[in-house]
């Protein structure tokens, strides 16, 4: 009986996580797909919502119980290296409309598959980031 109680109770703590992290997901975001780097050739993509805010990016991915966000980017810090289309076994999970941003934030660095809508969004937010010599005036 002890044994049942523990797993109903287990579970309920699962489907309570799941579905929080189904309330954040659906509050809205930008999907994209995102990868640490390094990874093998084609592997490592994971599919989630990307949301801005202020002072940085995050990632939620879509397959996580995680409560917050898988990963976080500072706005200052980033810095995009490149861009290519996709190539090889990532046209299994992307168009050929998507562009692949290879981004660095200090020393971590990223892939973000983005479609050209979010793709525009990304450099604009990026490109308006407020200059570091103009916030350190304003904390002096």
């Amino acid at each position: 009986m002890t044994v049942m109680f523990i797993l109903v109770v287990l579970l309920a703590v699962l489907v309570a996580a799941f579905l929080y992290r189904l309330l954040i997901l659906r509050r809205g975001g930008t999907a994209a797909l995102l990868r640490v780097l390094p990874a093998a050739e084609g592997s490592g993509w994971r599919h989630g919502i990307i949301r801005y805010g202020e002072s940085t990016f995050v990632f939620f991915k879509l397959s996580s119980l995680r409560p917050g966000p898988d990963s976080r980017i500072d706005r200052q810090g980033i810095e995009v290296e490149s861009r290519r289309a996709p190539f090889g076994t990532e046209f299994d999970i992307m168009t050929e409309d998507i562009v692949i941003l290879s981004v660095t934030d200090g020393s971590a660095a990223y892939e973000i598959a983005l479609d050209s809508g979010a793709l525009t969004a990304f450099l604009s937010w990026v490109e308006s980031r407020p200059d570091g010599r103009a916030r350190r005036r304003r904390s002096a």
